[in-house]
């Protein structure tokens, strides 16, 4: 089943998503100033799961709605979308879509079957905090200055079109407001981290790193495997934070094999 495109009323906003491929449940989170379009690559080749790529709030073609800052909504958002679109799933989330998904594992069980985060911290420091709210501040021309300057630096492989990326985030934030309304929920991971919530994970946790990540480096990574010590943890080479745009062979090989890991059935290359 190829590339199909959808909306659904979720709580107060109008979400939308693109839905591929047969089998066992898969959803996609995607990151601050994305949307779905970053996991255009894994939804065409794992064509034996039934894959779900949303868009945030305020971010893609997806409405802002009543958005009021915190990672507690947008973790809402995706259990409306297991709820009422896709099932019970393994989820799978890159950075602000990493936090968004395991606080959602932390409080639905019942929907959350198996978590994989990429570049994903679990609390941010007090130089991250700020940089995310004057990056909701921002407005006009100095949001897209903050955008280049930012993606520049998640980008490690020289061989990238940092200006092809540039457009695509540019055009993923639209007038900014859903860009703002996520770097706002990512700063209050500053005064209230994730990690407590950690603890009542129950389904398999897979951690996926970027060797030359300077936003989220190891030392997220080892957080996250210290609160589940059952976790896994791969490493993508080459890679900076923008790790699925820096190697995105390694990210869709790495996904694959947690997927196999965790039980969601076999997954062959294309």
């Amino acid at each position: 089943m190829g590339l199909q495109t959808a909306t659904a009323a979720l709580n107060d906003v109008e979400t939308h998503y693109c839905a591929s491929g047969s089998g066992p449940a898969v959803v996609f989170v995607h990151g601050l100033a994305e949307d779905h379009r970053s996991w255009r690559r894994q939804q065409e080749e794992f064509a034996d799961h039934r894959t779900y790529a949303y868009d945030v709030r305020g971010h893609g073609a997806s409405t802002l709605g009543d958005a009021n800052g915190t990672l507690a909504q947008l973790r809402d958002d995706l259990l409306a979308f297991l709820d009422e679109v896709s099932g019970p799933a393994v989820c799978v989330g890159f950075s602000l879509g990493g936090t968004v998904v395991l606080s959602a594992a932390a409080h639905r069980p019942d929907l959350v079957t198996g978590v994989i985060v990429l570049g994903t911290s679990s609390v941010v420091g007090r130089a991250a905090a700020e940089i995310n709210l004057q990056r909701a501040a921002e407005t006009g021309d100095a949001v897209l200055a903050s955008l280049r300057a930012d993606t520049a630096m998640m980008v490690s492989n020289s061989t990238v079109d940092i200006d092809e990326v540039v457009a695509r985030r540019t055009e993923s934030i639209g007038d900014g407001r859903g860009y703002a309304n996520a770097a706002t929920a990512m700063a209050g991971l500053r005064e209230n981290p994730l990690t407590p919530e950690l603890a009542a994970i129950k389904c398999p946790v897979a951690v996926i790193g970027g060797e030359h990540d300077v936003l989220c480096p190891r030392k997220a990574a080892d957080i996250l495997l210290e609160a589940l010590p059952q976790a896994t943890y791969q490493e993508i080479p080459g890679a900076g934070h923008l790790m699925n745009v820096d190697n995105p062979e390694a990210v869709t090989a790495a996904l694959r094999n947690a997927l196999a890991a965790q039980g969601s059935g076999p997954l062959e290359s294309s």
